[in-house]
């Protein structure tokens, strides 16, 4: 009883007694199935087979199972026609719990002439199979319970049968506390916590049973629609959907036999309601999708809850019975094949670019592959981007040190109010899935290397005592997600917009001018075949007039009107509003950008000397901005960085002087962009990386303090003109850089190793790399402005 489906056909049984076991809740669906029954009957009699007939959930099954006779159980069940999309307006809470839209719609199909229905017979099974199935699964072998077993087998293949009609959304779990609970390895596990904390069994089998019904989450149609239709006006009024729908067909094929994880990237309160409609109009059923419990609204839990949503704590990994409980039930919901969703970054971005995963839910999916719960998962990259958000400018106030709004449902209304203005599209697009299995076991191939550091350090929740080697699959995993999430975000005309505007520095650009500088960019875009929605219109002066009046429109732009023509700049106090935008493209840029910086650092190196020396320059950038961008394993990076030299310089490997010509070309180009894509990054990295070197070496160093003062004088330095502009005072970028200086050992006080420096030098050292990286930032950004200036007679 398990996934293959025949409508309404008995099976043959062959010498074996057939026994239906029929699934009918009310006296007209077992007259239906009676009807039937006596077509079918007659063939089954006349085949020289016994047939007898059961209620699934009746008293007779138990004795039946224990004759000795191992008879071929056939589910049996009536499906009514259902409507398409139900009625909105009859949709009331009190519907969904009391399951009354489900018995209405029935009623409805019921009262048709002829009754639109349908029998349906899910895979059978014999009692043998049942029995050994149930001592595998079940840590019991109590009759009754064997009984309840075979009740729920013949429920779920019904379940697969019916969803043959009625479609994916439709597919639910049932009973999932106590299968869980109920279950040999689950059994195994409280016994394994009550020997390690030494608890009495009974306590721990307690509190798990408490910490699983807080977080198992149902899933009933009616609930879905419900909650779909009172959440959907937070999108649809403000963002028109575009998705990448032939990224779902390989999707459909793999969820037939595997659970998928949806992972997508992570801006706005909406991205799960926009994805949840995405998957529902393409049929896939519904996802189980975690929250954490400060998303715990009052009034809407059980609805959410009943929806699909599954609230968990933010933290957990110093309680062993809750971690076990949430590694359960992801291992059930995987071997079960239903579908999980969740947002690796932790919560929203406040930079508009990825922020770093983090890897405990992943760890706990992983476990069902590595103890085979699960044959394999496959995880999901998705992207969705917005071309603007109203939410953008409470996130930029906060990278400055405005408080986080708590949810609640004064909250909630504010925020669906602040959504009923149009402001453009979102797009959402599916990346290539990843073989949770196989990522597992590429991730351990040393050759790849990727550190651990590049991704950062935040375990969130995997254990402690988990093997090194685990953490850091687990963290490559992750990161092979993020980089192929970037892959597939498109670029937009707004990104581009901002991107031209952040470019310069307390100025504003004519139409014409935007143009000059976004032209080479769609070229380059063109040239590398990069995802983008509809950026060719940033051709002409209309189209940018349209993408700089969306964002002006927003207040995130500022026009000037009354002089001989209109000029654009960004409005003062929301470079970081227009970094956000920028940034949602930005990874497409870096490896060019990174390039650009490292044929400067060539110098007047040649042949295979140059070649080593720029790779390890790009190297030594590639570990400077670790905590900023995802980058792949080594090798990879260097195939990238060699097709980025390519379409600067086709015929680089040609001859003695190609270093020269090289960077000839560099200079001459139209398209130079490391000072639009690093500079706020090392500018923000620099401002830290001097705050450490004044540091007394001998005192420790208070993270919030340092952020504090790299706030205040990046400020100082920004009136002083020696930062380019506001959006580099971020608090996140600030705390990227602490990060990487603590992964360089420059944060704590501590005797130096044999052979090193002391800390004060290697702080001094650190500063001075940057420093390095902002000169040659700088070097582009003046070489840019001539050739600009030579080709339009104009500086930009």
């Amino acid at each position: 009883m398990s996934t293959q489906v025949d409508t309404a056909v008995l099976p043959d049984s062959g010498d074996r007694p057939l026994v239906v076991l029929v699934d009918a809740p009310s006296g007209m669906e077992r007259r239906l199935v009676d009807r039937w029954l006596g077509r079918v009957r007659g063939d089954a009699q006349a085949g020289g087979r016994g047939l007898e007939v059961l209620p699934a959930d009746s008293e007779q099954l138990a004795a039946r199972l224990t004759r000795g006779d191992n008879p071929l159980l056939v589910p049996v069940r009536v499906v009514w026609a259902t409507d398409p999309e139900p009625d909105g307006t009859l949709l009331r809470l009190a519907d969904v719990l009391t399951r009354g839209w489900a018995l209405r719609n029935r009623a409805r199909a019921a009262r048709r002439s002829p009754p639109q229905h349908e029998v349906v017979v899910g895979r059978p099974a014999t009692v043998r199979e049942l029995l050994r199935r149930h001592r595998r699964e079940r840590d019991s072998t109590d009759t009754a319970d064997f009984v309840r077993f075979v009740a729920r087998q013949a429920t779920l293949a019904l379940d697969r049968a019916e969803r043959a009609l009625t479609g994916n959304r439709f597919k639910v779990p049932r009973e999932v506390a106590s299968q869980i609970i109920g279950s040999a390895h689950f059994s195994r596990e409280i016994r394994r916590l009550a020997a390690e904390t030494g608890r009495p069994e009974d306590d721990v089998s307690a509190e798990a049973a408490t910490d699983l019904e807080s977080i198992v989450a149902s899933l009933d149609p009616s609930a879905v629609d419900l909650f779909s239709g009172v959440l959907r006006p937070m999108h649809e009024k403000a963002w028109t959907v575009h998705a990448d729908t032939a990224g779902l067909e390989p999707l459909r094929e793999l969820n037939a036999e595997h659970a998928l994880v949806f992972l997508p990237s992570h801006r706005s309160y909406t991205d799960p309601f926009v994805l949840a409609d995405v998957l529902r109009s393409n049929d896939f059923p519904r996802n189980h999708v975690l929250g954490g419990d400060n998303l715990r609204i009052l009034g809407l839990e059980q609805l959410a809850r009943r929806s699909g949503i599954i609230f968990i704590r933010r933290s957990f990994g110093g309680d062993p019975v809750y971690k076990a409980v949430v590694r359960e039930y992801f291992s059930w919901l995987s071997a079960k094949r239903f579908n999980l969703e969740w947002y690796m970054e932790g919560g929203r971005t406040r930079t508009g670019k990825l922020r770093p995963p983090k890897y405990g839910l992943l760890s706990d999916v992983a476990s069902a592959v590595e103890t085979r719960r699960a044959e394999d998962v496959y995880l999901v990259p998705v992207s969705i981007i917005h071309d603007q958000l109203q939410e953008v400018h409470q996130m930029a106030a906060e990278q400055t040190g405005a408080t986080k709004t708590p949810e609640g449902l004064r909250w909630l209304a504010g925020y669906a109010r602040a959504q009923r203005r149009p402001v453009g599209g979102v797009h959402v697009s599916f990346g290539e899935p990843l073989s949770l299995r196989a990522a597992l076991s590429a991730a351990n191939d040393p050759a790849l290397d990727v550190r651990p550091s590049q991704t950062g350090e935040d375990t969130d929740g995997v254990a402690a005592e988990d093997s090194a080697a685990r953490r850091l699959a687990l963290q490559k995993t992750a990161f092979e997600v993020f980089v192929r999430i970037n892959r597939v975000t498109p670029v937009t005309p707004i990104a581009l917009a901002a991107l031209a505007l952040l470019g310069v520095r307390d100025r504003a650009l004519t139409l014409s001018q935007v143009r000059r500088v976004v032209e080479p960019v769609l070229d380059y875009v063109d040239a590398r075949g990069l995802p983008h929605t509809g950026i060719g219109s940033l051709r002409t002066n209309g189209g940018v007039a349209e993408a700089l009046l969306s964002l002006r429109r927003e207040k995130v732009v500022s026009a000037y009107t009354e002089g001989s023509e209109p000029v654009f700049s960004v409005e003062r106090g929301h470079h970081i509003v227009a970094a956000f935008y920028r940034n949602s493209a930005i990874h497409h840029f870096v490896n060019r950008a990174i390039v650009e910086l490292s044929i400067l650092e060539v110098g007047d190196l040649t042949g295979r000397d140059a070649l080593a020396r720029g790779f390890q320059a790009a190297l030594d950038l590639r570990d400077l901005l670790k905590y900023e961008f995802f980058f792949p394993d080594k090798e990879t990076f260097r195939e990238e960085l060699i097709r980025e030299l390519t379409l600067i310089d086709p015929d680089w490997q040609s001859g003695v002087d190609d270093v020269a010509r090289t960077q000839k070309l560099l200079r001459q180009s139209r398209f130079l962009c490391a000072h639009r894509v690093l500079r706020s990054f090392v500018d923000a990295q620099w401002v830290v990386a001097e705050r450490l070197a004044e540091h007394d070496p001998d005192t420790p160093v208070d993270e919030d303090a340092l952020l504090d003062r790299s706030a205040a004088v990046g400020r100082q330095l920004l009136l002083q003109g020696k930062l380019h502009g506001p959006e580099s005072l971020s608090r996140e970028l600030f705390a990227s850089a602490v990060r990487l200086a603590s992964n360089r050992g420059l944060l704590t006080p501590s005797p130096p190793r044999e052979g090193e420096p002391d800390l004060a030098t290697r702080r001094r050292a650190f500063a001075a790399e940057i420093r390095g990286v902002v000169e040659r930032v700088v070097t582009i950004d003046e070489t840019d402005a001539t050739n600009r200036q030579e080709s339009a007679g104009v500086r930009p």
